[in-house]
């Protein structure tokens, strides 16, 4: 729920989502998280107080905030066992359907196609998994689940290992997952053999790993711009670029940080 200027982090990748033509959301939340499916209520009283007080541009912000056509359905994780046990408990809502996951922490922005709808369009052509990556320093590589891959054709290539936040001395490569999957069925009976990994957590890599040995899984190295908002740098410097870019506050936020260099 962190804001990046004047939207939480959520709702930039509920509309990605949309996007790419996403229609069921499925959020997996824990323990005080109630505020994430306040966000995408209805609010009656605000946008009945909004429509007396004629402040109609802030109503339709406010309505469009999800389309109607979109249903969101919440599920409570009840202990943070890791990113694979977050996806299997999405398991009784998505049965035996393909399924995106969007990691909201993650920013990616283009300003042509977003992430998820170029994996999506992938996805429609070859019928199997893909992860979204992206080159990552060498020096990096613990911080990230890194694959090894055939050579790349059109920014897609074969996955033929994966491994979870390797050193860089054993690293297979320095191509990093990133917080966006499409993910075939398969996975969960792979996340159901998969015991703790990493950190003591099921990891999503592990599962994958096993995946792999059963079915093509591929790599796309997304166009567009990742922040990483799960630090604290990458937070700031997507909250800069994302004013600069924002229409009502771009010029007099550029005019303010232009101050700043000469003083």
């Amino acid at each position: 729920m962190l804001p990046v200027v004047d939207k939480p982090l959520i709702q930039y990748a509920v509309e990605e989502a949309v996007a790419a033509g996403v229609e069921v959301m499925v959020f997996v939340t824990g323990r005080t998280k109630n505020s994430i499916a306040d966000h995408f209520d209805k609010a009656y009283e605000l946008e009945t107080e909004l429509e007396a007080r004629g402040k109609h541009e802030t109503l339709e912000f406010v309505r469009k905030i999800i389309p109607r056509s979109v249903s969101c359905v919440y599920i409570r994780q009840a202990e943070a066992l890791g990113l694979g046990h977050a996806v299997y408990c999405a398991k009784p809502v998505i049965d035996d359907e393909p399924f995106a996951v969007i990691l909201a922490d993650d920013l990616i922005e283009n300003s042509n196609s977003g992430c998820m709808a170029q994996m999506v369009e992938l996805f429609e052509s070859e019928q199997s998994s893909i992860l979204g990556v992206e080159r990552v320093p060498p020096s990096e590589t613990q911080s990230y689940g890194i694959v090894k891959t055939s050579e790349a054709s059109n920014r897609v290539s074969r996955i033929e290992s994966i491994v979870e936040k390797p050193a860089p001395e054993v690293a297979p490569s320095n191509l990093g997952v990133v917080g966006r999957y499409i993910l075939t069925p398969q996975i969960f009976e792979k996340i159901e053999k998969t015991g703790r990994g990493a950190g003591g957590e099921i990891q999503l890599t592990d599962a994958i790993a096993r995946l792999l040995l059963d079915e093509q899984v591929l790599a796309y190295e997304f166009r567009g711009r990742r922040y990483d908002c799960g630090s604290k740098l990458g937070y700031l410097i997507a909250t800069v670029d994302h004013g600069l870019q924002h229409a009502e506050l771009k010029d007099s936020f550029k005019d303010y940080l232009n101050s700043l260099s000469k003083e």
